[in-house]
């Protein structure tokens, strides 16, 4: 079963979303703004292989208003804004077997999920 982690009204997980409903992909959602995840829960993504400049969302308004750039944060600190501010993860985050994807991404999905 795949896992799909994301808020709902994020346009990379409605992409996301849909390409899994078009291809009857069954998945169960968690949203991280209803029911945030922990750094214990981070630190599992990272070894399964997503590396923390992967998970980490520098393109978000929540790392701009919250001035991270001028902090130059080394790995364990993002790791801990991640936990704290669940919207600094770059979304949507999808387990599958001993997969994880990161963002939305057509391609990786044809190949790894379709």
């Amino acid at each position: 079963m795949i896992k799909m982690y994301g808020i709902k009204n994020c346009d990379s997980v409605r992409k996301a979303v849909k390409f899994l409903k078009t291809h009857e992909i069954d998945f169960t959602f968690h949203d991280t703004r209803e029911s945030p995840v922990d750094a214990a829960e981070i630190q599992k993504w990272i070894e399964r292989g997503a590396s923390i400049k992967q998970l980490f969302n520098t393109r978000g308004t929540t790392y701009r208003t919250l001035k991270l750039k001028e902090k130059n944060l080394d790995d364990s600190g993002k790791l801990a804004y991640m936990a704290k501010e669940n919207m600094l993860i770059k979304r949507p985050v999808i387990l599958s077997g001993d997969k994880i994807l990161l963002g939305y991404n057509e391609s990786l999905f044809q190949e790894y999920l379709a």
